[in-house]
């Protein structure tokens, strides 16, 4: 199991304390530092959808040029994301071939039938 995020978010935080007290096992990587393929991007949108996985709410997309911000599809989306990581919707929980974008704690007890 890994989460993925960026270890200074709020949200990437309080899912690593939660699965930590709830003695769940997960490795974090951290893809602003460990970087992240674009192989791997496409698997979570497979999975999830590029619309879950892209967050319009974020800094990030609000400094995007409004060319880059035009038009968004898929292709482009994930080009975006690949470009900048902090596009993605954080964290992303990767356990087998399951992913889940986010943290609400709810989701998390229903995911790992706590």
């Amino acid at each position: 199991m890994i989460l993925f995020g960026i270890k200074n978010c709020d949200t990437v935080r309080k899912a690593r304390k939660w699965l930590e007290a709830n003695q769940l096992d997960v490795a974090f990587h951290d893809f602003r530092e460990d970087g992240l393929a674009e192989e791997q991007i496409e698997q979570w949108v497979a999975a999830v959808g590029w619309e879950n996985l892209f967050n319009k709410r974020s800094t990030s997309f609000r400094n995007l040029t409004e060319t880059e911000k035009s038009d968004l599809n898929e292709k482009k989306a994930i080009a975006l994301m690949a470009l900048y990581p902090t596009l993605i919707k954080r964290p992303v929980l990767v356990t087998n071939d399951q992913v889940q974008v986010g943290f609400k704690e709810a989701d998390y007890r229903k995911w790992f039938n706590l």
